[in-house]
């Protein structure tokens, strides 16, 4: 028996990095998925989901969008009578823009994937959970929402939102059994930190990537995958409206000069 045995889960982001490997975790803990991604790539994951013998349902489409995400938690329950968990994961880095070259719409488009996206899960995965008295909702959100340093202008304000909006959302379900909770990823290697890990190591520096954590290292996708199984299942029941760093330690200190 796997600890998502028998439950509906929806993971968005799942074409690449976090999201494919949680897909790959959470199925092969016994979840019956419904995925989604903006780019196909969604169904090449639901294709590793398949063949190690899992239960999955791809899509295609906006996570920041709210009738697909409506269609998403409609179609879990379609599927598979309920939903038990969503993990909002979708999200994106916004690019290294200049600060003076940002504007309003750039802001808006940061903001409404990374922050909105995941209020959408939070409406409608609630809707179908409350009656049932349980379930349970997932975000990413990022170190960079915890303080400066790990991002851009618009995508630390926007995760900084995601983790108020497990405080908020957790409260705002007083009593329904819904736990809502954060995860904050430090650097992991994915397709959105890509440019960081090719520029190290066309420089020669890959040794030096993540040394600024405690751990002395990045982490993987599946660490992250691992911090959301717990969260969704039922091993984490009494958890609720956290923000939890998987980081390597990285948020634990201000910045100091290491003596070796």
């Amino acid at each position: 028996m796997g600890r998502l045995s028998g439950k509906s889960v929806i993971i968005t982001g799942a074409g690449s990095g976090i999201g494919r490997a949680a897909s790959l975790l959470f199925a092969a803990e016994g979840a019956k998925l419904v995925i989604a991604d903006k780019f196909d790539t969604a169904e090449e994951t639901a294709r590793q989901v398949r063949e190690a013998g899992g239960t999955v349902v791809a899509l295609v489409g906006d996570a920041g969008e709210e009738a697909f995400v409506a269609g998403l938690v409609d179609r879990a329950v379609a599927e598979h009578g309920v939903l038990d968990a969503i993990w909002a994961n979708a999200g994106i880095s916004g690019g290294a823009v200049p600060r003076e070259d940002q504007d309003a719409a750039h802001w808006a488009e940061v903001l409404r994937v990374n922050l909105i996206g995941p209020f959408l899960a939070v409406k409608h995965a609630s809707r179908v959970m409350v009656p049932r008295g349980q379930g349970s909702i997932v975000m990413t959100a990022s170190v960079a929402g915890i303080r400066s340093g790990a991002g851009g202008l618009p995508y630390s304000a926007s995760k900084a939102g995601v983790i108020n909006l497990a405080q908020t959302a957790a409260n705002d379900l007083y009593g329904t059994g819904v736990r809502v909770n954060a995860i904050c990823p430090g650097l992991i290697e994915t397709g959105m930190t890509k440019p960081i890990f090719d520029g190290a190591r066309a420089r020669g520096n890959e040794a030096k990537i993540g040394q600024l954590n405690p751990l002395t290292r990045y982490g993987v996708p599946s660490e992250i995958a691992h911090a959301g199984l717990f969260l969704a299942s039922d091993d984490a029941s009494y958890v609720n409206g956290q923000a939890i760093a998987v980081d390597g330690g990285l948020s634990s200190s201000h910045p100091v000069v290491r003596r070796r």
